[in-house]
């Protein structure tokens, strides 16, 4: 069996004796922190972004349609995370994965600043166009980057990632609470104005210290040859083009942006998989990973279209049905999307704790995927008891409690996919590997908003119990798979 190389086979040895960041390399706090202010913006933004579209002008939203305003939410989501493919693609290819990052900050920080700036539906265009784009090259490429501060057999990666996922959730918490507090008090464009101030400030932050960054962020490991430029220049324009003409013929629209997201991140992950596992850069231990990787990403799939629908009909629903009275004041809507995220905080080093503690002892990638979906679908099963009841029938306690299970679910499997994904990336993909765990969630996130057109509040029941069953059969079919799965990956966990 040939022995991988680690990823970053110049520093690797050098961040093994580092432990400055909570027992893990220096490095590690500075991309933790741009991680932390992007969330921050992100999650400040889509907290409202629901509510902004289907309220009505007399509210300070644009009266859409409810589902078309959920549908272009979930598409939206999906966009993003389809976008990895372009940063993954620069990161491999033309810049390296630091300079995509420190880019798609930029680019970022303007997308929030057209929406807090640029009035009604020209807003949300413009600026949805460049927070994806550049939300889609920060996610592959950040993840990426804290690949290379560890060795493939550094015992610290997961308990690393699990770190950099705190940071992620702490920019996740504090977003939608201070974005919805303006959002309620002085309209949506301050709650959008302050996502943009925090992504600055996570640019500024992240700009004193790119020097600390091992070398390895900045290769590129398969430079294109400079005399494709123009070719690439030349489908990159093509492609523009086309979407334009498809959008001015109505061909795209907002009430079925999410299927044609859908049909997208299909086509790429297939064209993804095809490329992986035919290239000549790929080496036989690395294409049987690729395969071992497919039924993780299916999982990947079933669990984020039940775990993002946070962002659709859960946003509904704390809008319409749960009790947010707080001692005789009412929470904006957008506060519910803060308590994932401070459950995150709350128990994300717990599990650092317990991945560090077992070791080599842990439950294998597959296990912890196949359980993840198998709670999530659990925690759908959990709104049966209050199905049918009325404007704030739902105790705030209850979203809690469901969402303490959502939380248990995601600590199960995101970390540890965004870890497992650079121990299977084979060498000339490494940040394109990254884009393919991405691209489950994406095709999971656009599901989601595509399942919130079939969700009526007059009739939960048959919605809520067929999508927890099927993730639960999902998620044991994986653990009945496991030993064949493990074997695939090739002495990866």
């Amino acid at each position: 069996m040939r022995v991988r190389k680690p990823v970053a086979s110049s520093t690797a040895s050098d961040g093994d004796q580092d432990t400055r960041f909570f027992g893990q390399p220096k490095a590690l706090a500075n991309v933790f922190g741009v991680e932390m202010w992007e969330r921050f913006s992100f999650y400040g933004m889509q907290g409202i972004l629901a509510i902004y579209l289907y309220y009505s002008a007399t509210q300070g939203g644009l009266g859409l349609d409810q589902g078309t305003a959920l549908s272009i939410v979930g598409a939206y989501g999906g966009a993003v995370y389809l976008s990895t493919i372009l940063g993954a693609w620069v990161a491999d290819r033309i810049l390296g994965a630091e300079r995509v990052l420190f880019v798609s900050a930029i680019v970022i920080m303007c997308g929030h600043i057209a929406l807090a700036l640029l009035p009604g539906f020209w807003g949300v265009g413009v600026g949805l166009v460049l927070v994806a784009i550049g939300s889609g090259g920060l996610k592959a490429t950040a993840t990426s980057v804290v690949g290379t501060l560890y060795s493939a057999d550094d015992p610290r990666r997961d308990a690393g990632f699990a770190l950099f996922y705190l940071g992620i959730n702490l920019g996740a918490f504090a977003g939608p609470l201070l974005t919805g507090l303006l959002q309620s008090t002085l309209g949506f464009h301050w709650g959008f104005g302050l996502a943009a101030v925090g992504m600055a400030l996570g640019l500024v932050q992240y700009s004193f210290g790119r020097k600390n960054l091992p070398d390895a962020a900045r290769e590129v490991p398969n430079p294109l040859p400079k005399e494709r430029y123009p070719m690439v220049i030349g489908v990159a324009l093509v492609g523009i083009a086309a979407i334009v003409v498809l959008v001015l013929t109505g061909v795209i629209r907002a009430d079925n942006l999410a299927v044609i997201v859908i049909i997208a991140v299909i086509v790429a992950a297939v064209a993804y998989f095809a490329v992986l596992l035919t290239s000549k850069r790929v080496t036989s231990d690395e294409r049987s990973r690729v395969w071992g990787f497919l039924p993780l990403f299916i999982t990947s799939v079933a669990f984020w279209s039940l775990y993002q629908q946070q962002f659709t009909v859960l946003t509904v629903y704390s809008d319409q049905r749960l009790d947010r009275n707080l001692f005789g004041w009412e929470m904006p809507v957008s506060w519910v999307n803060s308590i994932n995220p401070i459950l995150i905080i709350l128990l994300s080093g717990v599990f650092a704790a317990i991945w560090a503690k077992l070791g080599s002892r842990q439950p294998s990638t597959p296990v912890k995927f196949g359980l993840a979906t198998m709670v999530m679908g659990a925690a759908f099963l959990m709104f049966l008891p209050f199905a049918g009841g009325g404007p704030n029938s739902t105790p705030l306690l209850a979203i809690v409690g469901i969402l303490f299970v959502f939380t248990v679910a995601e600590l199960l499997l995101s970390p540890v996919g965004l870890s497992v994904t650079t121990k299977l990336a084979p060498d000339a993909f490494h940040t394109q590997m990254v884009a393919l765990f991405f691209l489950s969630v994406a095709l999971g996130t656009a599901i989601a908003g595509q399942l919130a057109s079939l969700y009526n509040p007059d009739d939960e029941v048959p919605y809520f119990t067929t999508l927890g069953l099927i993730a639960i059969a999902i998620g044991v079919l994986l653990l009945v798979s496991v030993k064949p799965v493990l074997r695939l990956m090739r002495g990866v966990r």
